[in-house]
This record gives structure tokens, C-alpha cells and sequence, in this order.
């Protein structure tokens, strides 16, 4: 299977199981480490392309977004620290005015990460600054390296937030401390994101890689169609009132009792098996 990969962006599909033909995870990885894989227009487009040919695919079930690690440096030169996404390449913002900026923010690739219909899940070891942080927060879940900081500095810039950090940030970690992380431009270790709700886990660096692959298999092995309704579902709490998610939910749970795989997974659940789903 072909894969959109480009200079600045690799994508390696592994197999849901070993056993059984279930499909693919996507891992894709922004690779720019001596820019601390910072975004630019090139990562953008890259970005945007990926996210299209996983809407494509009905092969590919989960994405997972990571960066690419340091290079060996050059002998006497010290290494790049680790990153995710360090932030956005700030020398595209020198001397651009608002029209300018206005075009490039605008149906971004961000957004087109945050209303992918499938899983995904940021692979975070290192820097999550800026626009690293909103590409985590885009991500429906986040699992984080112990060495990893989490922050929006864009305050130091003159500037805010720009990817929807302001608006997604908030829905994780709350209105006061979104405030405090946007206002101070401060940078959050792993722990402390954890405890906030900004990440769901930290790890040691050496388990990172196993214990995202692990939960890409485990969330692809589901039915893919119950997958979608489930994100759909969720995504409604964010948009809709207490009430009107609640009903959305209420018809979305209902529809799923039309579902081949609805019947599939009672049947297998009662006799006691590993169901095969018809949407796979």
C-alpha cells in the first residue's frame, strides 16, 4: 500500500494483529529534527495529505502522530533535544500581515487532524510547544515520555494561539488553567500534564513506542464502524449543550442496534469468542 510520505513527513503502517488480517495503524512522523520538528508550510500540506488518504483507506483504522528523534550530532556539537512538535516555524511569520496568516490558518491542516472520522493518538516525547501542543490536543488521545513539556509560549510573541488551542485546551485542562498556560506562555512537565487531564499517560522513554502501539492495536481491533459513531458521539459534548448531547447520544446508542456488528459482538459475548467484526 502506497503511503503519502514527503521530506518532512514519514508514515510506516504496522499490522493490527498478527494473527489476523484486521487492517493497519498508521504511524506518522513529522521529520524535522534539527528544527526541533517544527511546522511549516511543507509539514502542513503533508499533514493535510495524510489525514486525506486516512479518510480514503478503509485499511488503515488508527493513526498515530509522533516526531522524529534527534540526529547524531557532529563530533564536539551538542545533541538536539528531544521533540515532538518544538511549535510553529516562526521565521514564516516575519513580516506577514493578517490577510496572510488569515489564508494559512483557515481549513488548516490541524483541523483537518481534529475531524479525522478514525482514532488517533499523539506519541509526545519531548517538546509539545505552540503548535506542537495544539497537534497533541487535536489528537483524541495523548500519551506522553516522562521528558516531555507541554506549552503555548505564543504570549512571548506577541501573539495567541492559533490552531484552537484557546478553544481545545480549555476542554481538557479547564478555564482556569488554559488561562494561566496561554497568559504566562509557562511550560508544563509530563507529570503535571497528566494531572491536569492534558495527557492520559506518561511512560518511561524506552516504553513509549510499545505502550502506543499497543493501545493503536488494541482501539483498531475494534469495530470500526462502532469507532466512528463513539468519536462522533463524544465530539458532541464539545459542541452541543448537556441536553442536546445527551439525546445525540441516546440516537447515535440506538442506531448501533442496526449494525451487523452490534449482533456480532452480543453473539460472541454470550458464546464466549473473540468477535469478527463485519467492519473491521
Amino acid at each position: 500500500m502506497n503511503t503519502p510520505e514527503s521530506d518532512v513527513m514519514k508514515v510506516e503502517l504496522h499490522p493490527i494483529s498478527e494473527e489476523e488480517d484486521l487492517g493497519f495503524f498508521a504511524c506518522m512522523t513529522i521529520d524535522r529534527p534539527d528544527k526541533l520538528n517544527a511546522l511549516n508550510a511543507d509539514v502542513m500540506a503533508s499533514l493535510k495529505a495524510v489525514c486525506a488518504w486516512m479518510e480514503a483507506s478503509d485499511e488503515v483504522r488508527v493513526l498515530v502522530v509522533t516526531g522524529a528523534q534527534p540526529n547524531q550530532p557532529p563530533e564536539g556539537k551538542r545533541a538536539k533535544p528531544h521533540a515532538f512538535v518544538a511549535g510553529a516555524d516562526i521565521t514564516e511569520f516575519a513580516g506577514a500581515g493578517s490577510e496572510v496568516i488569515r489564508k494559512r490558518f483557515t481549513n488548516n491542516a490541524v483541523e483537518a487532524l481534529w475531524n479525522l472520522n478514525k482514532p488517533t493518538i499523539a506519541m509526545v516525547d519531548g517538546f509539545a510547544l505552540g503548535g506542537g501542543c495544539e497537534v497533541a490536543c487535536s489528537c483524541d488521545i495523548r500519551i506522553a515520555s516522562d521528558r516531555s513539556t507541554f506549552g503555548t509560549p505564543e504570549i512571548n510573541l506577541g501573539l495567541i494561539p492559533g490552531y484552537g488551542a484557546t478553544q481545545r485546551l480549555e476542554r481538557l485542562v479547564g478555564y482556569g488553567k488554559a488561562h494561566e498556560m496561554i497568559m504566562t506562555g509557562d511550560m508544563v512537565p509530563a507529570e503535571e500534564a497528566r494531572r491536569i487531564g492534558l495527557v492520559n499517560h506518561v511512560v518511561a522513554p524506552e516504553d513509549l513506542q510499545e505502550t502506543v502501539f499497543a493501545m493503536a492495536k488494541r482501539i483498531g481491533s475494534k469495530s470500526s464502524h462502532a469507532l466512528r459513531v463513539g468519536k462522533e458521539t463524544v465530539r458532541a459534548a464539545l459542541d452541543e449543550g448537556l441536553t442536546d448531547g445527551v439525546e445525540i447520544e441516546a440516537i447515535a446508542f440506538a442506531g448501533l442496534f442496526d449494525s451487523e456488528d452490534k449482533e456480532i459482538g452480543v453473539q460472541a459475548f454470550m458464546n464466549r469468542e473473540t468477535p469478527v467484526w463485519k467492519h473491521r
